[in-house]
């Protein structure tokens, strides 16, 4: 080829990392929210109250109650995945038990992929869940009928169930079951952080505005939320809380409406606890990401992803080989 044809091909090359990278890089670097400030009383004692929590006594004495065989040893892992699922979706839990969940070490930490679900309509679903809770110790499943007006409640759940039962995770992905995770990717990134506490990192909303229809399934009354904007939050695809952001939102939980969707019920108590969201582009949010083999390097997850594409993307980005131009 000659000098301008290349030129032309690398130009394009360009433009398109550009278009596709490009705003999310400026949000991230120039936009990002800056820090709370931790002179507000009630901030500075639920921040008091996370720190002194003892999870001993919430052992017995959880807010719902949760039939699960899911197991947490007492070794720290590096980062517990909690996949938020429905109960009648066993075909997808099992993809992803083949491929990305099937990590367990990333740069020799550990790594844990549980299923957080609430309980069926059906009893024969029911005993088909105990069935594979039994086989694959990786559920944990809330005593409420799992819907779309309980998925706060299964927030929730797995916030409280994370740090009574697993308080030795250092970091907490929660994530959906139509995601793609790449989990070197995301683990090579948290271990790059300075910042150890305080950790909530995903795709950042800014100024989302609460639903007032009361014909919408996300209808929020204006009395149980009455501002504007919803505060910073990271979008609930996908996103990452360190322990000490676990247990701070557990204690706001109490005084937030479970009324709200659950990943601006997490950003709400995150503010109420003087926290901070950090905004990655490397999380997809709501979109899909089409395959390429560097790109699936580089970010941490893609949305919307049909199940022979976990495999194919999966077994590909697996393979150990470096991507290509």
């Amino acid at each position: 080829l000659r000098t301008h044809q290349w030129c032309f091909i690398l130009f394009n090359v360009l433009l398109f990392h550009v278009l596709l990278f490009g705003a999310d890089l400026l949000e991230e670097y120039f936009l990002r929210s800056l820090p709370l400030s931790y002179t507000d009383a009630k901030t500075l004692e639920i921040r008091e109250r996370a720190r002194k929590l003892d999870t001993d006594p919430l052992k017995a004495n959880l807010s719902y109650t949760v039939s699960s065989a899911a197991t947490c040893s007492d070794q720290e892992i590096f980062l517990l995945i909690l996949v938020c699922s429905s109960p009648e979706n066993r075909t997808r839990r099992n993809v992803i038990r083949q491929t990305w969940g099937n990590v367990t070490d990333a740069r020799g930490y550990a790594v844990l992929t549980l299923f957080a679900l609430g309980k069926p309509a059906s009893v024969s679903t029911q005993l088909e869940i105990n069935e594979e809770s039994q086989k694959h110790r990786d559920i944990i499943e809330g005593s409420f009928i799992d819907s779309p007006e309980t998925e706060t409640q299964k927030m929730l759940m797995s916030v409280e169930w994370t740090v009574t039962v697993c308080p030795h995770a250092r970091y907490i992905l929660k994530t959906d079951e139509d995601m793609f995770v790449s989990i070197p990717s995301l683990a090579g990134y948290l271990l790059s952080l300075t910042q150890l506490e305080d950790t909530y990192i995903g795709r950042v909303i800014h100024q989302g505005v609460p639903n007032r229809d009361p014909k919408n399934p996300g209808f929020v009354p204006i009395h149980q939320y009455s501002e504007e904007f919803y505060p910073d939050y990271c979008d609930g695809s996908a996103f990452v809380m360190s322990q000490d952001v676990a247990r701070k939102v557990y204690v706001a939980a109490k005084e937030v409406p479970v009324s709200v969707p659950p990943d601006i019920f997490v950003g709400i108590c995150a503010k109420k606890a003087g926290i901070t969201p950090i905004h990655s582009s490397r999380f997809s949010g709501e979109k899909h990401i089409s395959y390429n083999r560097c790109c699936y390097k580089f970010i941490f997850t893609s949305s919307n992803m049909k199940e022979d594409e976990l495999f194919k993307d999966w077994k590909e980005t697996s393979d150990g080989k470096d991507c290509s131009l």
